[in-house]
């Protein structure tokens, strides 16, 4: 095994024995039946009143009433949730005075940070696979274009890959969990306000360049079902920056 695999594996058991992932994983698993459970009694309540009206059957919309109500309610339980799930990566090693160990070790940089990243992001691409039982579920009962359904399965990959890389970012700036999911929470919640300040400048020079900074549209065009590249690209280069800043941020520790 290379030492990268050997990092990944010791990553992906600690979190195994740890009750953070149980804790996060019965949360993220509970919350998103329970807003999918909501939005299938309220679309079954819409049919009834539309059958009480038109005395005949109405075929609804579930991709609108069902799913994009849930993608867009799963993307603030994200904003929650993974931060807690990556506040131990960096903060713990730091408080266990293994860090120092991990830095010397003949691994480089990249391959901790590339590492440690992938194990929460493994971790978290499992809870989506349990997540995608509520659409094979209510195909048994119901009819949907499945194309909207993965391209929000999509979206949900690719901002929780960004907070993830948020979050990595996060533990190696302190050594105390807490600090480092709040500090998680922070920088995700600022580039959300900035699609916000974005919207508010409208179509100006600013106002587009802080909307396309946001994840907000991109997220909103993925899950409407449009894959556009721009976003894909948009995902992925957040991501890499983020992790580069916090390779960074590992890097500047060899030189106290």
């Amino acid at each position: 095994m290379t030492p990268f695999h050997t990092l990944l594996a010791k990553e992906l058991r600690c979190f195994f024995v740890s009750p953070v992932l149980y804790v996060v994983g019965t949360v993220f698993l509970f919350v998103s039946g329970f807003i999918a459970h909501l939005m299938v009694v309220n679309a079954g309540q819409q049919a009834l009143r539309l059958l009480q009206i038109q005395n005949t059957y109405a075929q609804l919309n579930l991709n609108e009433l069902v799913f994009r109500s849930l993608f867009y309610s799963l993307d603030f339980v994200l904003m929650f949730l993974l931060p807690i799930l990556t506040m131990r990566l960096f903060a713990e090693e730091r408080k266990l005075r293994t860090f120092e160990l991990l830095l010397t070790s003949p691994i480089g940089i990249n391959e901790i940070i590339s590492a440690k990243y992938m194990s929460v992001l493994l971790i978290y691409c499992g809870l989506l696979c349990l997540t995608a039982l509520t659409p094979v579920l209510l195909s048994l009962s119901g009819s949907f274009h499945w194309a909207p359904v993965v391209t929000g399965y999509v979206a949900l990959a690719l901002q929780g890959g960004l907070f993830l890389a948020c979050g990595v970012l996060a533990s190696a700036l302190t050594e105390n969990q807490v600090v480092a999911a709040f500090l998680s929470f922070g920088m995700i919640v600022v580039i959300w306000l900035i699609g916000g300040f974005g919207a508010l400048l409208g179509d100006s020079t600013i106002g587009t360049i802080f909307s396309y900074v946001s994840f907000t549209e991109h997220y909103d065009r993925l899950v409407r079902g449009l894959l556009d590249a721009k976003d894909v690209v948009y995902y992925v280069s957040g991501i890499v920056l983020t992790l580069f800043t916090a390779h960074r941020v590992v890097d500047s520790h060899r030189w106290h």
